[in-house]
C-alpha cells in the first residue's frame, strides 16, 4: 500500500512539473498507457495521479480516450483571482499589522531580495525567470502565516497562476506595470499602511482579468 502511494506521488510530481514547464502542451490529447510506460509506472497508480491532477485542476480526463493539459478561460482566470484576492488580501492586513516584528522585518528583507531578483530578470529580458520571482514574491505573503490550508489552496492555483501570468504578460506594458505594482505594494507595507498595501494588492491581483477582457474586446472588433 505504501508503494502504491509513493508511486501515485512519484507519478503526480512527475507529470504536474511536465505542465509546468512547458513539456505537456495544451489542447493535445495524451494517452494514459504511453505515459506510463514513457515515466516507467503501472497504470494502476498513473491513474490515480491523473484523478488527483484532474482535481487540482491541471488537466481535463477524457474517458476511454486520454487526458488533455487544461487552458485558461475566463471564468476559471476569474474564480482563480477571487481566491488569491481573498487570501493574499488577508495575509496583507496581518502582515501590515506585524511588520515592525522580527517576522516582518525578515518578510520585508525577502520581499526585497525577491524585488532586486525580478529587476534582474527583467534587465536579462527572461520573462520565464521574471513569472517565477514573481511567484516567489506571492509565496512569501501567502507562506507568512504558516496557514496549512491557505498554502494548499495557493499550490492547487499554481497552474492556473501561471497561466494567467503569461496571458497578462504578453500584453506590451504589462511587465513595466506589473513591477510597478510590486514596489508601490512594498513601500505601503514597508510604512505600514495595510489599508494602502490591500488596495494595491487587490488591484495588482485583478489587473490580468481586465488585460484579458480587454484583449478580447479587441479582437472581437476587429
Amino acid at each position: 500500500m505504501k508503494t502504491k502511494s509513493f508511486l501515485q506521488m512519484q507519478a503526480y510530481d512527475c507529470i504536474k512539473n511536465s505542465i509546468l514547464n512547458g513539456e505537456l502542451e495544451p489542447g493535445q490529447l495524451y494517452s494514459e498507457t504511453k505515459l506510463s510506460a514513457e515515466i516507467g509506472i503501472s497504470r494502476t497508480p498513473m491513474r490515480e495521479a491523473l484523478q488527483c491532477l484532474s482535481q487540482d485542476g491541471y488537466i481535463s480526463i477524457i474517458p476511454s480516450k486520454g487526458f488533455m493539459i487544461r487552458q485558461l478561460n475566463e471564468k476559471d482566470m476569474k474564480a482563480s483571482i477571487e481566491v488569491r484576492c481573498a487570501i493574499e488580501g488577508f495575509c496583507t492586513t496581518v502582515i501590515a499589522s506585524q511588520i515592525d516584528t522580527p517576522a516582518g522585518k525578515h518578510l520585508l528583507s525577502d520581499l526585497e531580495r525577491t524585488l532586486k531578483d525580478m529587476d534582474d530578470a527583467l534587465s536579462d529580458n527572461n520573462l520565464e525567470q521574471f513569472i517565477y520571482y514573481d511567484h516567489q514574491f506571492h509565496l512569501l505573503l501567502v507562506n507568512y502565516l504558516h496557514n496549512d490550508e491557505f498554502n494548499q489552496i495557493f499550490q492547487r492555483l499554481l497552474y492556473l497562476i501561471q497561466l494567467t501570468s503569461q496571458d497578462a504578460l504578453s500584453t506590451e506594458g504589462r511587465v513595466k506595470g506589473t513591477v510597478d505594482e510590486h514596489l508601490a505594494y512594498f513601500d505601503a507595507l514597508k510604512s505600514g499602511d495595510g489599508q494602502k498595501a490591500y488596495g494595491i494588492m487587490i488591484h495588482h491581483l485583478m489587473m490580468p482579468l481586465e488585460v484579458h477582457k480587454s484583449t478580447v474586446e479587441l479582437k472581437n472588433k476587429q
